[in-house]
């Protein structure tokens, strides 16, 4: 583990010091430095995960494809929406707009006297080593991230956002950052609000979102994988997530017109075994939004980019 962190830290001063910093000084932001540095970690992850997208888990697509996939302009957009979340163009939006505002929050916090809570300090010697505090903290967002999921696909204005996600008919392994840029900001916003409630190092944040979206890139794979009877309740798998995304089973738990849904855990299934929303059967259905069906309706959710976008904020709007 510390090999590793020595590693990603020295790749990280190459990188910005042969590429970032010189690019930083060019257009006038010296004073950036500190953050430009911090950038730089997310950018080196970024293109980390996009080289294990592209040969291991790419490899298993070749090897045992769900389906023939045929709509390349589908997925171009889908590319492109992974680089503008792994190479940091979102992570760099938000840290314009976002994070002073949570800065300041944090600092008000303070200032009147709300204590910090440092999860690892439970107990001292144990939750503290390195590799247990990162499994104490993948624990704790993965159950907040289930609960945000759940209200993704149960409040109507967050799932005229959220049902973009969905609108892939050829799912792959591009699709997971498949997002209205609101939702993204939202889910976003929260999870940074927590690692700074329970104390997370910024080193510690970086390791958690990097691997949980390596994760989520496998589950939404076109790869027909699952974990066996046992551990298909403990780790999510491409056919449990495929279930989430089929037609009518993922996106609705009453019947047609209703929200909900099945399968909302997103690194450990056990959280749908215990809240009682896992759908396990061992089926690859077709993926998508019931409304896009051409005899529902066949609503548009865009087929480029900032038609994606824009349709998002008429269903949005559509939904307040």
């Amino acid at each position: 583990m510390e090999f590793l962190t020595d590693l990603f830290a020295q790749g990280q001063l190459w990188l910005f010091e042969t590429v970032v910093q010189p690019l930083v000084f060019n257009l006038g932001g010296g004073n950036l430095l500190e953050d430009a540095f911090a950038a730089t970690g997310w950018l080196l992850v970024g293109l980390l995960q996009i080289a294990v997208m592209l040969t291991a888990i790419r490899g298993l697509e070749r090897w045992r494809p769900v389906e023939a996939q045929t709509d390349r302009a589908a997925k171009r957009v889908d590319v492109i929406y992974t680089l503008i979340h792994r190479l940091g163009l979102f992570r760099l939006a938000m840290f314009f707009s976002i994070d002073p505002m949570w800065d300041y929050l944090a600092g008000q916090m303070r200032m009147v006297g709300v204590p910090s809570f440092q999860l690892d300090a439970l107990w001292p010697g144990v939750t503290d080593q390195p590799l247990l505090s990162f499994c104490l903290y993948l624990l704790v967002f993965d159950c907040v991230n289930y609960w945000l999921h759940r209200a993704q696909h149960q409040w109507n204005w967050w799932w005229a956002l959220h049902s973009l996600h969905h609108s892939q008919r050829e799912m792959s392994m591009w699709t997971d950052n498949r997002n209205h840029l609101l939702d993204d900001v939202i889910r976003d916003a929260a999870f940074v609000l927590l690692a700074r409630l329970i104390g997370v190092e910024p080193g510690q944040f970086i390791a958690l979102v990097a691997f949980s979206q390596l994760m989520e890139n496998l589950q939404h794979a076109n790869v027909r994988l699952w974990f066996g009877p046992v551990l298909e309740r403990v780790v999510v798998s491409p056919r449990f997530h495929r279930r989430h995304h089929s037609i009518g089973i993922g996106h609705e738990s009453g019947g047609r017109g209703t929200l909900g849904g099945h399968n909302f855990s997103v690194l450990f299934a056990f959280w749908d075994v215990i809240f009682r929303t896992g759908d396990f059967k061992l089926q690859w259905d077709a993926t998508g939004v019931r409304d896009q069906l051409p005899e529902e309706g066949g609503r548009d959710y865009g087929r480029g980019f900032w038609a994606q976008q824009w349709l998002g904020l008429r269903r949005l709007f559509g939904a307040s």
